[in-house]
């Protein structure tokens, strides 16, 4: 049962909000870079096994470019704080650069599209992470109180939502004859839009939040320097994190929901349009719009449902009960597409939503306990460096989710000149894909985070122990 929040631990609901807009920006550029690169199959015939190397390749760079954000946000000191200056500018030049990827000149050959978007992507990441880096680690250090970071962590997820109920109509957007001639024209609009709401809703966060003032710490021998500054030091912390076995179970965990996902996120409509409407891609996208908002809107339910369900129950109880719900939701997949009856296929959706609606919201709650078992241990806030690490498994999830899903296409058989005429053998392919591969991975994951130790008594005695051992916060009274 949660207890009474203290008052200087409460985080004000617009506050909340505020932080949830960072979500928002976050998810939809994820959403946007995801969803929009089977322009390049569809739009411009780039072979599926080429789409998803040039969606997945940018992010493995994240493995040294997210924790060294971290690092240096860790270690920032500025008059604006550690984290408010990377977000601000990060959100200035991810909005442009998003823009700019699109603007993709006609008439070229396959191998110039796979380039320019490469090496556009990879200057797009780096302005992703400047942004989304500090931004995460702010969010772990608003407040020390259980629940109260289940709660901010649950505010920002539905805010994130927002991102999701929009991003599944993308592709009616970019496709629509009635505004653009052609796919690619389409896209070269959308990415403007996104890259400006961008810049206009992502610096929020650095202008209107504030950075908590962190106690002086005291160490085992007084005095003495713990967060070695420099190369030393970024390694030590790296090897330190990666070394935690709490925060491992939860990327684990994290990897697995999340990879499965997206492995289907893009294989999904690929099902939707070749199965159920058997080719038709103006009736796919439709209805792959209404499914996505569907599954939007209950992850907006889902969140309540988890937060109260875990604020009662325990976090760990509370992922069990939100995973185990989309592993139904993905087995009914097996028997509700069908092309008999097209409305059917949203019956799993809602199931289904407890999957990264319940992840989101407890995972960086969980964090910030992870973050503060770790103080207790080695004497050192490194924030930016675990959210840097967390989430660089997610983008890892992402780009091995759409890599995979580029070869799996392939492995089914699928040829886009077939149009509707795909084989029975490529269509049972797709849809045994679709359904268990991420029914399977939810199932490990529940496995991985019965293994994580910090329950409810446990960070409250970490909580007790990083309490006594703080030196209080000394001010001039003159």
């Amino acid at each position: 049962m949660s207890a009474e929040v203290a008052s200087n631990e409460k985080i004000p609901f617009l506050q909340k909000i505020i932080y949830g807009l960072g979500a928002l920006i976050n998810n939809l550029l994820s959403a946007a870079i995801g969803g929009m690169v089977i322009v390049l199959n569809l739009g411009l015939g780039m072979n599926p096994a080429l789409v998803g190397l040039v969606s997945a390749l940018p992010r493995l760079t994240d493995a040294i470019t997210d924790p060294l954000m971290g690092y240096i946000s860790d270690h920032t000191k500025s008059k604006w704080g550690r984290r408010r200056p990377y977000i601000f500018c990060g959100a200035i030049a991810a909005g442009i650069i998003f823009a700019l990827l699109w603007q993709l000149p006609e008439g070229k050959s396959e191998e110039y599209y796979f380039w320019f978007f490469l090496v556009g992507s990879f200057i797009f990441y780096l302005a992703y992470t400047m942004f989304a880096t500090p931004w995460v680690a702010l969010g772990y250090e608003l407040t020390p109180d259980y629940h109260e970071r289940t709660r901010l962590m649950a505010t920002q997820n539905f805010m994130g939502q927002i991102a999701y109920l929009i991003a599944p109509w993308f592709l009616w957007f970019m496709q629509n004859d009635l505004l653009f001639e052609d796919m690619m024209a389409g896209a070269a609009w959308l990415a403007v839009i996104i890259g400006a709401f961008t810049i206009c809703v992502g610096v929020l966060p650095a202008i209107f939040l504030k950075e908590p003032i962190k106690h002086v710490q005291a160490g085992p021998i007084p005095g003495e320097q713990f967060i070695t500054p420099g190369v030393k030091g970024f390694l030590k912390g790296f090897a330190t994190t990666v070394k935690f076995r709490p925060f491992l179970f939860l990327c684990a965990a994290t990897f697995l929901v999340f990879n499965g996902f997206m492995m289907v996120a893009s294989f999904q409509s690929y099902v939707i349009i070749y199965y159920i409407f058997d080719g038709d891609t103006s009736m796919g996208a439709e209805y792959a719009g209404w499914s996505g908002t569907l599954a939007a809107i209950s992850t907006f339910c889902v969140i309540f449902i988890v937060t109260k369900f875990s604020t009662h129950f325990d976090k760990r109880k509370g992922f069990f009960f939100a995973i185990g719900i989309s592993v139904v939701g993905y087995v009914l997949k097996w028997f509700c597409y069908t092309p008999d009856y097209p409305l059917l296929m949203l019956l799993p959706v809602p199931f289904i939503a407890f999957g990264l609606g319940g992840l989101f919201t407890l995972m960086g709650s969980m964090i910030a306990d992870v973050c503060d078992m770790d103080e207790l241990n080695t004497y050192e806030r490194r924030e930016g460096m675990f959210g840097s690490i967390y989430w660089w498994v997610v983008k890892l999830g992402m780009a091995a989710a759409l890599a995979a899903g580029g070869f799996l296409l392939n492995a089914t058989g699928f040829d886009v000149a077939l149009g509707g005429a795909q084989s029975a053998e490529t269509i049972y392919l797709m849809r045994i894909f679709d359904a268990f591969i991420p029914a399977l991975c939810s199932a490990i994951a529940i496995l991985m985070v019965y293994w994580y130790p910090i329950t409810e008594q446990k960070a409250g005695e970490v909580r007790d122990a990083l309490d006594a051992r703080r030196l209080p916060v000394t001010t001039d009274s003159k």
